[in-house]
């Protein structure tokens, strides 16, 4: 089990097939600075249109007018609408990898671990909003093109290593014997992913207020504990 929790997974841009096509600075050379840019400007906007109104809905030259530029100008940047959507869900999901990947090597105790993945999975949202909302309402689509195969495979990343620290806090008597893993980490999963839906920057609550909140929901409940029964140490911390 250890052994699994530690185990390095490929990132999501790895596993990507080679793209044939590539127009722009993205064919045969590195763009420039000022290219490179002009291309997280192009992205930023396109996640914002993609999350509000829907990837198939949002046309190249809606996301071409919001950037201020003709649409034969965007394609001197990306090749297809869907080079823009590969872009901002590898991005991010490179980056919660890295995440997934220290959280790995830390090969803390399984409620530890746990606490570390839920306070990873609320940075994430904060940091890349319209990202995960575009991953949450699209994936189902996008999957079925060959393209974003890895998006099914950047899933199980995540999900061996929930199960792993599930499974191990339960075989050690940290968490209850009567959970069913599967089960808790889809009810977990889905209940952290779909705050993107609700989760405002600047509320009342930022992102490390909602993760702790969440840890404490997960691992002590929602019953009030007896006068003097301390808090799970995973969940003070």
């Amino acid at each position: 089990m250890p052994a699994e929790r530690g185990r390095q997974e490929p990132s999501p841009a790895a596993r990507r097939a080679p793209r044939a096509g590539r127009a722009g600075p993205r064919a045969g050379r590195a763009p420039a600075a000022g290219e490179s840019e002009r291309r997280a400007a192009i992205v930023e906007i396109a996640a914002g249109l993609f999350a509000e109104r829907g990837y198939r809905a949002t046309t190249v030259r809606e996301i071409a007018d919001a950037a201020g530029m003709l649409s034969g100008s965007l394609y001197h940047h990306f090749d297809s609408k869907e080079s823009i959507v590969d872009e901002l869900l590898s991005s991010f999901l490179d980056e919660l990898h890295a995440k997934y990947a220290a959280i790995a090597a830390a090969r803390t105790r399984p409620t530890e671990t746990i606490a570390e993945l839920i306070r990873a999975a609320f940075a994430t949202i904060a940091c890349h909003r319209a990202a995960v909302t575009v991953f949450q309402n699209e994936r189902g689509y996008l999957a079925t093109l060959p393209r974003f195969e890895y998006l099914r495979s950047s899933e199980d990343v995540g999900q061996r290593l929930w199960l792993s620290a599930l499974r191990e806090g339960i075989a050690t008597g940290e968490l209850r014997a009567d959970l069913d893993p599967k089960v808790t980490h889809r009810f977990l999963r889905d209940a952290i992913w779909v705050s993107v839906h609700w989760y405002r920057p600047g509320g009342r609550l930022g992102p490390e207020d909602l993760a702790e909140h969440f840890i404490r929901m997960t691992l002590d409940g929602l019953r009030a504990r007896p006068a003097g029964e301390p808090a799970t140490p995973a969940a003070a911390s």
